[in-house]
């Protein structure tokens, strides 16, 4: 057995083919605070906001009683957002919700029409 005293001085290089992995996600067609955008949605917001949240339910796929339930507009948003790979988090609708409700029923009453 003889002994070979050559060193490596690279590694094996790999050629081949790239992929980018992108996670599809996106924003809100509008900003939260976008109400006036669409006046249609805004007088509807303002003045009937339970017949607009029956609206965006419905348009979601659920009943029209679910803006009538405790909490129930932060999993809608949560629903919406993740129908339309919208980036955000449930702490984020929460916030939204919780503190602009009206402006946040805008908003996703405007995605849905937008994202037909």
């Amino acid at each position: 057995m003889t002994f070979q005293s050559s060193v490596i001085n690279s590694q094996p290089q790999m050629s081949g083919t790239q992929y980018n992995v992108s996670s599809g996600s996106s924003d809100w067609s509008s900003n939260v605070c976008d109400c006036c955008e669409d006046c249609g949605i805004c007088l509807c917001a303002t003045f009937v906001p339970c017949i607009l949240g029956c609206k965006v339910a419905q348009d979601n796929g659920d009943s029209c009683c679910l803006p009538f339930l405790p909490g129930a507009m932060i999993a809608l948003r949560t629903s919406i957002r993740s129908r339309y790979h919208i980036e955000g988090s449930v702490c984020d609708d929460w916030v939204v919700m919780a503190c602009l409700p009206l402006c946040g029923l805008c908003q996703m009453a405007r995605e849905q029409k937008m994202r037909g």
